[in-house]
């Protein structure tokens, strides 16, 4: 399961593990999406804190083509920046 919230500087998608009876339930990741990156946050019980992934916008493009991937290395042809 997953929620998806607006806000006015980032869209926000909270992804919920609904598990199954074989391993135990992870906690919930929030995803924000900005402009000029990406943030994953979870909670870490073992620490006591949330840990928190930023990544830019070309390590999301790199990460959106890597799923559908086999193995390997993959170098992705940069388009110029718009001036």
């Amino acid at each position: 399961m997953f929620t998806i919230e607006h806000d006015f500087d980032a869209t926000i998608i909270t992804l919920v593990d609904e598990g199954d009876d074989r391993q135990p339930l992870l906690e919930d990741i929030a995803i924000a999406a900005f402009a000029e990156c990406v943030t994953l946050t979870q909670y870490d019980a073992r620490n006591d804190r949330e840990q928190v992934v930023t990544l830019s916008m070309a390590q999301l493009r790199d990460l959106a083509a890597a799923l559908n991937l086999p193995e390997g290395v993959y170098p992705l042809a940069r388009q110029p920046a718009p001036r």
